[in-house]
């Protein structure tokens, strides 16, 4: 069995090659929640979102998140009427967004992520990283800003100065993100090729999840999120580099804070500073197709099993 810890397009992409290659049931996919927040008086969870239509095969491999074969007739509406169009809810992802807020009133995130997950056909378990409320808050050169006034509305304009996460300190992991690390057949922890600071730390910051990673009797590798110094998709090497750091295998292992065993890194940044310690795999890390998002997966099973 294996854990993935994932947030993002590049989470999604490799959690659903590492879905193809295991058996049912075997994988694990923790969801970061940081992201979550109200809009239009609706639950939005778009990292959940994005690994669950990912896995389901639902997803829009154009754009990376939403839906394929999406409609607007939602939002066309609403802009007629003057509402907010920052962020766009498609006709069809909007159902998701109203059936979990109606259910939020008596259930758990994780019961419903899991139920919706076994209605969309997916045969892995997607749990939220914590069915407490976190929301992440980015300090920029414009002030401080709610995560998606950051990442939509301004497109990542400002220049990023640091992070916090409200609500973390109270938080607590969600009962399938304990019990998948207390599996006695997990296997492997493999940490996806998602934003290190806005999608990964949130997990584990969480209350005794950095702990229980030390403690770890399984390897724990990361897939770094950068080629060539570069994010494939979203504001990683943008961040990074405002924050004074280059991106490289070095910076992505040093975010990690000793807690990796290997890191999965591109041909491309395999003469850029290496960790110390830390055993890499260099391969070709791009998922272009549902092909190599398989392909990377079993370079990456195989490559934790050697790292054990």
């Amino acid at each position: 069995m294996i854990v993935a810890l994932a947030g993002g397009v590049g989470g999604a992409k490799l959690a659903a090659g590492l879905a193809a290659v295991l058996p049912p049931g075997d994988l694990t996919v923790v969801v970061n929640t940081g992201d979550d927040f109200v809009h239009l008086g609706l639950a939005i969870s778009p990292d959940i979102d994005t690994v669950a239509y990912t896995l389901a095969g639902l997803n829009d491999r154009t754009q990376g998140w939403g839906l394929a074969g999406e409609s607007w007739h939602f939002m066309s509406a609403l802009e007629r009427l003057g509402g907010a169009q920052w962020f766009r809810l498609g006709d069809k992802d909007l159902a998701t967004h109203v059936e979990r807020t109606r259910r939020l009133q008596r259930e758990t995130l994780s019961a419903i992520t899991a139920d919706f997950a076994t209605r969309l056909g997916i045969r892995q378990h997607i749990v939220p990283m914590s069915d407490d409320r976190v929301s992440t808050i980015v300090d920029t050169d414009e002030g401080e800003l709610a995560f998606q006034d950051y990442f939509v509305r301004r497109r990542c304009e400002p220049h990023f100065r640091g992070i916090r996460f409200d609500g973390l300190a109270d938080a607590l992991p969600s009962a399938g993100l304990i019990a998948a690390l207390d599996d006695p057949a997990l296997e492997a922890i493999v940490i996806c090729p998602s934003n290190p600071l806005l999608s990964i730390e949130p997990i584990l910051a969480l209350a005794g999840i950095g702990e229980t990673l030390r403690r770890r009797s399984v390897p724990l590798i990361a897939v770094s999120p950068f080629i060539g110094g570069e994010a494939v998709k979203g504001p990683a090497a943008k961040i990074m580099r405002e924050l004074g750091l280059v991106p490289t295998p070095a910076a992505v292992a040093a975010r990690y804070d000793g807690l990796l065993d290997g890191l999965v890194i591109d041909h491309a940044d395999a003469a850029a500073p290496a960790p110390e310690g830390v055993t890499l795999l260099v391969t070709d890390s791009l998922m272009r197709d549902a092909p190599d998002q398989a392909r990377l997966a079993q370079e990456v099973i195989q490559f934790a099993r050697r790292c054990g």
